[in-house]
């Protein structure tokens, strides 16, 4: 239980609904959403909407989605909602235009955006009611207007000079050529038509017709290849869930293209160690930690690819004998300066959303436009914000990443799913891009090892291990970034990176279903702008 004493926030309870997510707006359409009778996937995918209006840095329709469900506790059904490239895209047009990578802020970096098909596909499988209600909220929003919360203005501050280099950008999002003030009202009429068009009619409003072609054209006078056969033949899929076992709890990911693969490689690894003998917040538990990702990480940029081109060596990489393998290789006093190469075969800014309705229907869902505002481009009449998942390719031939025509990148978003007994017992996820792997085994790791509450396990401070720094932030204390260094770390305050303060590590939401008392519980961001809501 928490300090009353301190600032901080409480768990949020509720017998019938709850919903965690960045946006205080957002929460509230989910909780009225289930109020009228509408189940987790409608009140999903009403909350997605009106986050893709609220926090247009974030996510959006012209992005991804991922989702795992677990329908009154039926099993986990795992959706990959994924763009691919274009069918004209290959390294050898990068080697011919002499670009050694993609570059984030062009058109060659926008992979075709799966959201729409994967809203109208949950929705039809999954969902009780029509895309027009619950599209209806975001609509209000966007051609009435909604008030810049805190942290969604400081990203977009950050992100003023790349929005200001394309005309309909610097329109819609730099009204005066400049970052509206946080708390004011913004408006973005050309996407409220947009969605009024999508709730009308479908997937085929955002894929065919004016849309398509406005994105299409967007992209083909920046130097783009996208077509229009590419954006009407796409579909996103069903996909079975990989899992690992930890702590009593099945946690489920979704398979590659995304990363979940390696939190389940942490908490595999993490699992041999005895971890609630240690302090939740000491050097010893995060050296550990930050050895097993080190691990994780080094496969994952290794291996995870899409796999209907290459395939991901999955079930190797989760077996125990290859966790053996790789714990065996951390000294719990030391820091392995130089990581031996992976071994195995090589086949190789964001928005979350975890709702639990009346029925214990459980949906973890995570959308995203990569970087803030994604490729910084938008669709002029249409006034969607495209991505730029495209950035995550290699452009080297043979890598298991390298870009080709209608693949999907290597994925950062991954939606997570913790169950007992067969029945879902946790819908989390962790925003951040790279980190969210290390963020969803540290939030599963202080609730299952170090009986945090869900809050507390959100709130708790984080570091991270990238480049041969461990950052971390300022909620560490000083004895222990000493500690750290004292194990051969090279650490750095988050304040201290570059000539500004980069903001926090990830952002957690969560909510807890407590079967015995009949309750679920929420736990939100306390580094973002958005609560957990029940009723």
């Amino acid at each position: 239980m928490r300090d009353f004493e301190l600032p901080g926030r409480s768990p949020v309870y509720a017998a019938n609904g709850m919903v965690s997510t960045s946006n205080p707006l957002a929460a509230l359409t989910a909780v009225e959403i289930l109020r009228a009778g509408g189940n987790a996937v409608d009140a999903a995918i009403a909350t997605a909407a009106v986050l893709g209006v609220t926090e247009p840095n974030n996510i959006g329709i012209g992005g991804d989605v991922f989702a795992l469900y677990a329908p009154a506790g039926k099993g986990v059904i795992a959706y990959n909602g994924s763009g691919y490239a274009p069918s004209r895209a290959s390294p050898d047009f990068f080697q011919q235009h002499g670009l050694a990578a993609v570059p984030v802020d062009s058109p060659h970096a926008v992979t075709i955006p799966g959201a729409v098909d994967a809203w109208t596909r949950l929705g039809a499988d999954y969902g009780t009611k029509d895309l027009e209600e619950l599209l209806r909220p975001a609509i209000a929003l966007a051609e009435d207007g909604y008030p810049i919360f805190d942290s969604t203005h400081f990203y977009w501050s950050h992100s003023r000079t790349r929005l200001a280099r394309d005309p309909a950008a610097a329109r819609i999002f730099l009204p005066g050529g400049e970052v509206p003030q946080r708390g004011s009202l913004h408006r973005q009429p050309e996407l409220a038509r947009t969605l009024r068009l999508i709730a009308r009619h479908g997937r085929a409003a955002f894929y065919e017709g004016p849309v398509a072609r406005d994105l299409v054209r967007c992209l083909e006078s920046r130097g783009g290849v996208h077509s229009l056969e590419d954006f009407a033949e796409y579909r996103g899929e069903y996909v079975d869930p990989i899992q690992a076992r930890y702590r009593g709890h099945d946690v489920f990911e979704c398979p590659p293209n995304g990363q979940g693969i390696a939190a389940l490689m942490m908490l595999n690894i993490l699992s041999g160690f005895e971890l609630a003998r240690l302090e939740a917040l000491g050097a010893p538990r995060l050296h550990l930690e930050i050895e097993a990702a080190r691990l994780a990480y080094r496969d994952r940029d290794a291996l995870v690819c899409d796999p209907a081109h290459r395939p991901t060596p999955a079930e190797v990489m989760l077996s125990s004998a290859y966790a053996d393998r790789l714990r065996a290789l951390i000294d719990p006093a030391r820091t392995l300066p130089d990581l031996p190469p992976c071994d195995l075969p090589n086949h190789r800014d964001t928005t979350y959303l975890a709702i639990v309705d009346r029925d214990r229907n459980a949906i973890s869902l995570i959308g995203s436009l990569f970087h803030s505002f994604g490729s910084a481009l938008v669709g002029p009449e249409s006034g969607v914000v495209l991505q730029n998942r495209g950035f995550g390719f290699s452009t080297k031939p043979g890598h298991p990443n390298a870009i080709g025509p209608r693949k999907r990148p290597m994925h950062t978003i991954i939606p997570g799913m913790a169950c007992k007994d067969g029945r879902p017992a946790l819908s989390f996820g962790v925003v951040g891009g790279r980190y969210q792997p290390w963020g969803h085994a540290h939030l599963l790791a202080n609730i299952l090892d170090f009986g945090l509450d869900v809050q507390e396990a959100v709130d708790l401070a984080r570091v991270y291990h990238e480049d041969g720094i461990v950052h971390i932030e300022r909620g560490v204390p000083d004895k222990v970034a000493l500690d750290l260094a004292g194990y051969g770390h090279r650490i750095m305050r988050r304040s201290e990176v570059g000539n500004r303060d980069d903001g926090p590590i990830g952002g957690a939401s969560i909510v807890m279903i407590d079967w015995e008392k009949g309750v679920l519980v929420g736990g939100s961001e306390p580094r973002m702008d958005g609560c957990a809501l029940g009723y």
